[in-house]
């Protein structure tokens, strides 16, 4: 154990010296790195009030925690708060994990790379904590589990490393909320490994409330095994100095399913670089890409990639894009790869501006001009997700809605 912990730092010290790359672009030097602190497991009610009313927006609920399978809460680089409310159902920091389950080494940095770049390199070497979730086999989550991701501290970075397992036949729904007080400055560096085995599926939808000062890099992979599934949701509609996250799905056995949506707006003064990865490597694997963007003023990049090497192999990859007044940028990649006959691939991508002629048609049905370009921007970022929960659809659905305080 002690050897591999020495072999990951060096790999990690190697990644963190060696050219920048793609979004390497945060200077961690200038913010402070906090040792991880080892996990407490307060009620919830001792968690501060500002934080619990910080993440509502989020989806994470922790005043009421009785249409929740199970909680999560990490404050900056500390464990707060775990519990389970189903059995079959485990949630616990990763740090308890490795020291419970002599098996959960090999999990770690089995699907993120430890040497990516330099941020992955720095959740290893300040040996991050954050959550461990795992569905037992053919277990199903009644309710949605739900993390919560929380910075408090001004010129800090928060380290995080999440391992995800949904053991043969099961079901989990998760829900993580990332927030942060104030108007500091800070780095959030998220590392999230997901093991989706036979018949298995996760749901797993994050959403965004950061600060406007706050850079953030998560760093995500999934790894999907014969008949399962993988459904990623991604929000983010708050004002963010810089964002950069390119999650990738391996669809590894066959007929298995990846699907990412996102729902993403730049207002002022934000930089948003996120996309999408799918690999499909075996007979009948799948993946559905939709995001919705949307530049109040900010720049974003959407990006979308995928590759197939098997037969009966499908993708398809759709970014539609709007732009909201004399400023902004959106910068639409989709990319499709084939590596064989017999797959099918496709994409589409649309970046433009509300229709006049749209706006004109609800005024004159009595709406003013805001309210028309409201209702039309509504249904604009609404995607219709087959097979979101109906909870965690109300969840995202609000989400959205308490956002849109920003564009209006």
């Amino acid at each position: 154990m002690l050897e591999e912990v020495r072999k990951r730092q060096e790999q990690a010290l190697a990644a963190r010296d060696k050219k920048a790359a793609v979004g390497d672009d945060v200077d961690l030097s200038k913010f402070e790195s906090h040792v991880t602190q080892a996990p407490q497991n307060v009620a919830t009610g001792a968690i501060p009030a500002d934080v619990r009313q910080s993440v509502l927006s989020t989806g994470v609920m922790l005043d009421d925690l009785s249409q929740r399978s199970g909680t999560f809460v990490q404050i900056d680089n500390q464990p707060m708060h775990m519990a389970v409310a189903q059995d079959g159902i485990e949630v616990m920091a990763t740090s308890e994990a490795l020291a419970k389950y002599d098996w959960v080494k090999d999990y770690l940095w089995k699907a993120v790379k430890v040497d990516t770049d330099k941020f992955t390199a720095h959740t290893e070497i300040n040996q991050a904590d954050g959550y461990f979730m795992r569905a037992l086999p053919g277990v199903k989550t009644t309710y949605p589990v739900q993390a919560c991701l929380y910075m408090s501290r001004a010129r800090a970075i928060q380290d995080i490393h999440n391992i995800v397992i949904a053991e043969e036949g099961s079901e989990l729904h998760i829900i993580t909320g990332c927030s942060s007080s104030g108007h500091e400055p800070g780095v959030h560096l998220g590392v999230s490994e997901f093991f989706i085995k036979k018949g298995a599926k996760v749901t797993f939808t994050m959403i965004h409330s950061w600060a406007p000062d706050v850079e953030v890099r998560p760093r995500t992979t999934a790894i999907i095994e014969q008949d399962g599934l993988f459904m990623s949701n991604f929000v983010i509609m708050r004002p963010v100095h810089s964002m950069q996250s390119n999650p990738t799905a391996y669809c590894m056995g066959e007929n298995a399913t990846a699907r990412f949506n996102s729902v993403i707006v730049a207002t002022l003064g934000s930089k948003i670089d996120v996309g999408s990865r799918a690999i499909l490597s075996a007979k009948g694997a799948k993946t559905e890409m939709i995001a919705r963007t949307i530049s109040a003023g900010g720049e974003i990049i959407s990006r979308g990639y995928i590759e197939a090497s098997e037969l009966e192999t499908k993708g398809h990859l759709e970014c539609r894009g709007l732009i909201l007044g004399e400023h902004g940028s959106i910068h639409a990649i989709p990319e499709i790869k084939g590596n064989r006959a017999g797959v099918d691939l496709s994409h589409e991508a649309a970046v433009g501006k509300i229709a006049e002629e749209e706006v004109e048609y609800l005024m004159a049905r009595g709406l003013t001009r805001d309210e028309s370009t409201a209702a039309i921007i509504r249904g604009f970022l609404k995607v219709d997700i087959q097979g979101l929960p109906p909870m965690l659809n109300a969840e995202m659905q609000r989400a959205v809605k308490q956002s849109e305080a920003d564009l209006f």
